[in-house]
């Protein structure tokens, strides 16, 4: 799969989680390799790659940077095996696992670094998606193109100029695309998830903009941002929705501070309450 069972899982337990799978994953490497099951033993460095990427993001400074140069080892190494011609599925899972944790590099770096791990974890969503596709795996076309819109909301943001303005705007369509999938009846969190980002990448598009234009990006997103809240309810998921208000908030106040007169002011005290 894609992801780690104990993704499920919280602080101390998760890590001893996670260090057992990786333990059994490089295990299961041995055995593969002592058999002579070349593809098997891609498929656990795919696996490994995702377990390592989980440890990766639950850790911090040059630990949490190992764990992550391990995590892209194992998903490089797959691909060294798996080809678009002869596994495509197997291939686009290692090149969306290999942009995930480009993408977890690039948002732990800056300056050039930052911006060059980034392009390497769009080009990967970028070629796990030539596989992915809207028809044939709808759900897993789905997950990429969020992570694909994260990282161009990241490259964006750390960008200037058009070059801003044209990231954030394929960001935007990415998640508009993962939306069409990732319906709230069908997939409520990840919904969620999605419309949260698209406020963000929204948000950062209106505030380089003028005019109308940022008028109509500020206003659409206000309504992703409220959307979320249709999901993390207060009863519910109290924390979740705690973020998704002070979200709603910082975009109202973008509206606000970009506005005039008694407009102003409305939008400037929803933000506030």
């Amino acid at each position: 799969s894609d992801v780690c069972s104990s993704d499920l899982s919280i602080g101390t337990e998760a890590m001893a989680l996670l260090a057992q799978a990786v333990d059994a994953h490089r295990a299961a490497l041995q055995a593969y390799a002592k058999a002579d099951l070349l593809r098997d033993w891609a498929r656990v460095q795919i696996d490994l790659g995702w377990a390592l990427l989980s440890q990766g993001e639950r850790s911090s400074g040059a630990e949490a940077m190992a764990l992550l140069a391990q995590a892209v080892e194992a998903f490089r190494i797959a691909l060294q095996v798996f080809t678009r011609a002869d596994l495509p599925r197997d291939w686009s899972r290692a090149q969306n696992g290999l942009g995930a944790v480009l993408e977890e590099q690039g948002q732990r770096n800056t300056g050039a670094e930052a911006m060059a791990l980034l392009a390497q974890a769009v080009e990967a969503f970028r070629a796990a998606l030539q596989v992915r596709t809207k028809v044939d795996q709808p759900e897993r076309w789905a997950a990429t193109q969020a992570n694909l819109g994260l990282a161009l909301q990241r490259q964006g943001e750390r960008s200037h100029g058009t070059e801003a303005t044209t990231l954030l705007a394929q960001a935007v369509e990415a998640f508009r695309a993962a939306l069409q999938v990732r319906t709230k009846a069908d997939w409520p969190q990840p919904w969620a998830w999605a419309q949260s980002n698209l406020g963000f990448a929204l948000q950062s598009q209106g505030e380089r903009s003028s005019g109308a234009e940022a008028t109509k990006l500020l206003a659409q997103a206000v309504e992703a941002h409220r959307a979320v809240l249709q999901v993390n309810t207060k009863a519910d998921r109290p924390l979740d929705w705690a973020w998704a208000q002070s979200n709603l908030g910082f975009a109202l106040r973008s509206q606000g501070e970009r506005s005039s007169g008694a407009e102003a002011t409305k939008l400037l005290a929803q933000a506030v309450e």
